[in-house]
């Protein structure tokens, strides 16, 4: 009986832990995100804007404002 007490006490320490770093992890990402402000990333390089612009746009809007766009590259073929 004891080994089966031991096994539930583990069980419930290991799920206390992971509980605690889901949230505590939760509660940094908004903290950051409140306090810390995203950075703008425009397009450089040739050409207009107006195709970056177009995307950032789009990313905005399907995402709610919280994607962004790291970078664009042209894949040829």
């Amino acid at each position: 009986m004891f080994g089966v007490q031991l096994m539930l006490i583990g069980m419930v320490t290991v799920f206390a832990i992971l509980l605690i770093v889901i949230y505590g992890s939760r509660l940094l990402v908004h903290v950051i995100n409140k306090f810390v402000p995203a950075e703008v990333v425009t397009a450089k390089g040739k050409g207009d804007d107006v195709p970056m612009n177009v995307l950032q746009q789009a990313v905005s809007q399907i995402t709610g404002g919280k994607g962004h766009i790291v970078k664009v590259t042209k894949v040829s073929k």
